[in-house]
């Protein structure tokens, strides 16, 4: 399951773990206009760990997901569709 809420300077999306015990923390996810933070409660150090990503990251990421084993790269396309 996950919530999304438009802040006045990001977009923040929780991801809320709803499968088998055990559990995980929510993921809190921020967009902001110059990178995106993802955030974690650790209950061992009762700490927020927290990353930060370009979006160019992220694009990265979520190719990645989708992809077999191997070393990739994502190339712009010109606007009339060519590399």
């Amino acid at each position: 399951m996950f919530t999304i809420e438009h802040e006045f300077d990001s977009t923040v999306i929780t991801l809320v773990d709803d499968g088998g015990a055990p559990l995980q923390e929510d993921v809190i996810v921020n967009t902001f206009t110059e990178c995106v933070t993802v955030e974690q409660f650790d209950p061992r150090t009762d700490q927020v760990m927290k990353i930060t990503l370009s979006h160019a990251q992220v694009r990265d990421m979520s190719a990645a997901l989708d992809l077999p084993e191997g070393v990739y790269a994502i190339r712009e396309r010109d606007s009339d569709g060519t590399t």
